[in-house]
């Protein structure tokens, strides 16, 4: 049995001669939570639909739980709880009131669904306010209670923090973080806020023009963009050889005859550049760097941040 909840090969969305979602393999492991990260307009959300069987792909295969979904969708999305668009609740109702009715269309046989919804997203039973009244931030909880009404195993969340103020984002991402970490979902998210996503999920995938361009755990993103000292000068051969026959070094790269990546950044600055000039260097730079994931991102996709 494959180790991936989710698994898509080669998944493919064409609109005329525009691939909205072009040949996409993304891998989502079991009780993780996978950060599907890009612009907007990068083809998140219809990867998203085509996962839920909501718009079928121009070509390839969806498979989750190891079974594909085309074929299978009766046994499979009832599994799956999701957030793709604001749901349409009634807005002169409670949300006890929206829940139940959905309850009702939806047959969720469980009669404390509904409240033990409402509990985990820190949202009050039988509450008299309305729908209508509620902060953004409320509004965002009650769709995602309405995607775990039916405790499902895999949550599909497109975009569950956009447009949330800084509050309403912590409290969303704090109860997210602990259905995956507490319940044991596996969770996908989609976001065009990398800095959230740099903080909630456990893997990555960053795609942009309909295209995957890296797929990573968050931990191995990370030690690509860890601190480093940027030394410039007018020999890295030579400078080489000093770093390591006076500092006892060999963690550096030499990127080209006059750069190198010192990746010790315990080493100390000054007496490098000192024993460098002793030394007839000539020293262009010498300074700590930190590459931020936004830097990451404009480096794989070659083009501008994101937000």
């Amino acid at each position: 049995m494959s180790e991936y909840i989710i698994e898509t090969k080669n998944l493919t969305k064409q609109y005329g001669t525009q691939k909205s979602v072009a040949d996409l393999n993304i891998h989502v492991k079991q009780g993780r939570i996978y950060g599907l990260l890009g612009r907007n307009g990068a083809g998140k959300t219809t990867t998203m639909k085509m996962l839920l069987g909501l718009t079928p792909p121009t070509s390839g295969e969806v498979t989750i739980w190891g079974k594909s979904l085309q074929g299978n969708e009766k046994k499979i999305l009832p599994r799956i709880g999701n957030l793709i668009e604001a749901p349409g609740f009634y807005p002169n109702l409670t949300a006890t009131e929206n829940l139940r009715i959905f309850a009702t269309l939806r047959g969720v046989p469980d009669r404390n669904a509904i409240k033990n919804a409402l509990d985990l997203v820190g949202l009050p039973y039988k509450d008299k306010k309305l729908f209508s009244q509620y902060s953004l931030g409320m509004k965002q909880r009650l769709a995602i209670a309405l995607a775990v009404m039916h405790d499902p195993e895999l949550l599909i969340l497109d975009e569950p923090i956009n447009g949330l103020d800084p509050i309403g984002i912590a409290e969303v991402r704090s109860f997210i973080r602990e259905l995956c970490d507490a319940r044991g979902k596996t969770i996908l998210i989609s976001s065009h806020i990398l800095s959230e996503i740099a903080l909630l999920a456990d893997d990555i995938g960053i795609i942009d023009h309909g295209a995957l361009l890296e797929e990573e755990s968050l931990a191995e993103l990370e030690r690509k963009n860890s601190r480093y000292i940027h030394v410039g000068v007018s020999d890295a051969a030579q400078a080489a050889r000093i770093l390591e026959e006076e500092f006892h070094t060999k963690d550096f790269k030499i990127t080209d005859d006059h750069n190198i990546l010192l990746n010790d950044i315990s080493l100390p600055i000054v007496k490098i550049n000192q024993i460098f000039i002793q030394n007839g260097l000539g020293v262009s730079e010498l300074h700590l760097c930190e590459n931020t994931l936004e830097d990451y991102f404009k480096k794989v996709t070659g083009g501008e941040g994101i937000a």
